[in-house]
């Protein structure tokens, strides 16, 4: 219990009001369903529906690009009716895409799948911002985030106990499941709809209700971050999630239940380390920390490409290790990332810019799975690590240039908060 307090700080363990609860229950229930395919897009595509690597990881982009493509529209929308009408909307497109891909046969279902999903972290966002106060946005997002890695854990784990590349069937039940699940979570976001309009003054100020996506693209600060997120995306999660498991498979030789095990270790690291990285960068500059988290990741990389030179025991050890460094290195990104978006958009614009913070998933979605199959098609899949780590270097770089366009505020340099 002493543990718990001093990691979950009083005053924050006190705005953890009903409707915050309620917001974190969606989280982790939602991820809970995440978590049982996310690992197998490309394996499940490649290795039990027949297609080859080239459309399978290009097929990965084509779904980032059409959540790209949307992005724009979610969050004008956001800002014009509320971030609730608006996750709803896209809890619902996901459900629906996860029925498709359950049963997608041919490439034209697949497709189809890849552009139906919608985008529910942008006005998720959004919404989270209005639920806590300005200083504990920071500590709040992390919060959220440890969530997320404790739900997608889980369904890691039941996954694991039913995929079987030998019974194509078992993919189709985790998707069901996944969209059951998907729906179950836009049940509990309904219960915020209380915080989810839109706010009314904004639309009755002439000035704020005409300004949009041009002012949005002319602040400086966010452009540039959106540029270094983007660079360090490609070099983290965009690259993982195309080519990770496929070169686990298909290069290391390793079965696809280990899989499973890779991210529940990357799971519990973010679980049990989050809170406590939560109270040591709490003060300190913001970019710094994406800076070093860009090490890390490039830490991760060079480990699995020495992988390929381990017998399999070790390759399996080192793929854990590998994993918990990724994920101390996602425990310093994921609560500055939106703290310093939220930071400098103003409130008639929040949905806009927690949009063009999405665009950055959306970008890397589509370039990594370009990028890894350019590397697998042409027989270079062993050098793939190597070059991504140097990707998320440069994403690191990128940030700490950021850090003379922001004040001590926006970047997070100031006296710690006791939340």
């Amino acid at each position: 219990m002493k543990l718990i307090e001093a990691l979950v700080l009083a005053q924050f363990r006190r705005a953890i009001d009903a409707p915050l609860r309620r917001f974190y229950t969606c989280t982790f229930v939602a991820c809970v369903g995440m978590g049982l395919t996310l690992s197998l897009y490309v394996v499940y595509l490649h290795n039990v529906r027949g297609f080859s690597t080239n459309f399978s990881t290009l097929l990965l982009g084509t779904s980032a690009l059409a959540g790209l493509a949307s992005s724009p529209l979610w969050g004008s929308m956001t800002d014009k009716i509320g971030p609730m009408r608006v996750a709803l909307t896209a809890y619902v497109c996901d459900a629906a895409a996860l029925v498709e891909w359950a049963y997608a046969h041919t490439k034209t279902e697949a497709i189809l799948a890849a552009v139906f999903g919608g985008a529910s972290w942008g006005p998720s966002s959004t919404m989270l911002s209005r639920l806590v106060l300005e200083e504990r946005r920071q500590r709040a997002f992390g919060f959220n985030f440890m969530l997320v890695n404790l739900g997608i854990g889980f369904g890691g784990l039941i996954s694991a106990s039913i995929v079987d590349l030998h019974r194509p069937e078992s993919f189709t039940v985790l998707y069901l499941i996944n969209a059951g699940v998907t729906l179950v979570a836009a049940g509990l976001f309904w219960t915020l709809r209380a915080h989810g309009g839109p706010i009314s003054e904004h639309h009755e100020d002439p000035i704020k209700s005409a300004e949009g996506w041009r002012e949005v693209l002319r602040d400086r600060r966010l452009v540039q971050f959106v540029l270094a997120s983007l660079v360090l995306m490609i070099g983290g999660y965009g690259s993982q999630e195309a080519g990770f498991s496929l070169f686990v498979v298909n290069n290391l030789k390793l079965p696809v239940h280990v899989i499973g095990i890779f991210f529940f270790f990357n799971t519990t690291t973010i679980v049990l380390a989050q809170l406590w990285v939560l109270n040591h960068i709490e003060g300190r500059s913001r970019t710094r920390v994406m800076a070093i988290a860009a090490g890390l990741w490039c830490v991760f990389w060079i480990i699995l490409d020495v992988a390929l030179a381990l017998p399999g025991v070790l390759a399996v050890v080192s793929l854990c290790i590998a994993m918990v460094i990724f994920a101390l290195g996602e425990t310093m990104l994921s609560p500055v990332g939106p703290a310093i978006v939220n930071e400098i958009a103003p409130e008639h614009l929040r949905g806009r810019y927690n949009a063009a913070q999405g665009l950055t998933w959306g970008l890397s979605g589509s370039v990594a799975p370009a990028i890894t199959a350019l590397y697998f098609d042409n027989n270079l899949g062993n050098w793939w690590p190597l070059s991504t780590g140097l990707t998320a270097l440069c994403g690191g770089l990128l940030m700490l240039n950021l850090r003379r366009r922001l004040s001590d505020s926006e970047d997070g340099r100031r006296s710690k908060s006791p939340a």
